[in-house]
């Protein structure tokens, strides 16, 4: 399978996969660790911690789920969000972050399940056609916007959280 979902059943495969790769690792991360600095964060040269990883990936899910009730709704989406730019997402990050910062570990992978299981559903309630037979913000398909901020981000997470874990010698 192509790293980038043609359709429906591929979004699907691709999200659970990410999901469930990622939250095994996550499961693995003793919680006296999960608030220590020393993931590669989303600005260049920074340092994050496993619990800032959860919260970006909660913010994108919590995202793509705001832009689709906004559309369905035939209301007007600010892309990426309101007060941020594409070219700002450094700065989305970093409030995210900050948006669960006294969130546990625990609350933050319980969210982070409900998030990703909205998503399915979401995704799962929508033909083949609504997610990728048009454009739905710019050149891109609701499909493609969904995988590039679900499934895409948490493959890319996963790399960072692994070499944390091996920093740390978790296994």
């Amino acid at each position: 399978m192509s790293s980038i979902s043609k359709n429906k059943e591929e979004l699907i495969s691709s999200i659970e996969n990410s999901y469930e790769n990622l939250f095994a690792d996550y499961m693995g991360i003793p919680k006296e660790l999960s608030r220590e600095i020393g993931v590669e964060g989303n600005i260049k040269n920074t340092e994050i911690s496993v619990s800032d990883t959860i919260s970006y990936l909660i913010g994108w899910g919590g995202l793509v789920l705001k832009w689709h009730e906004l559309r369905a709704n035939n209301l007007e989406v600010d892309f990426p969000e309101k007060g941020y730019s594409w070219n700002e997402l450094g700065k989305l990050a970093q409030h995210f972050h900050a948006s669960y910062k006294d969130w546990s570990y625990k609350q933050l992978l319980t969210e982070f399940q409900f998030t990703i299981q909205k998503i399915l559903k979401l995704v799962d309630s929508l033909s083949n056609d609504e997610l990728y037979g048009h454009s739905w913000y710019k050149s891109y398909t609701l499909g493609r916007m969904i995988q590039f901020n679900t499934s895409s981000p948490m493959k890319n997470i996963r790399t960072k959280v692994r070499r944390f874990k091996r920093q740390n010698n978790i296994k």
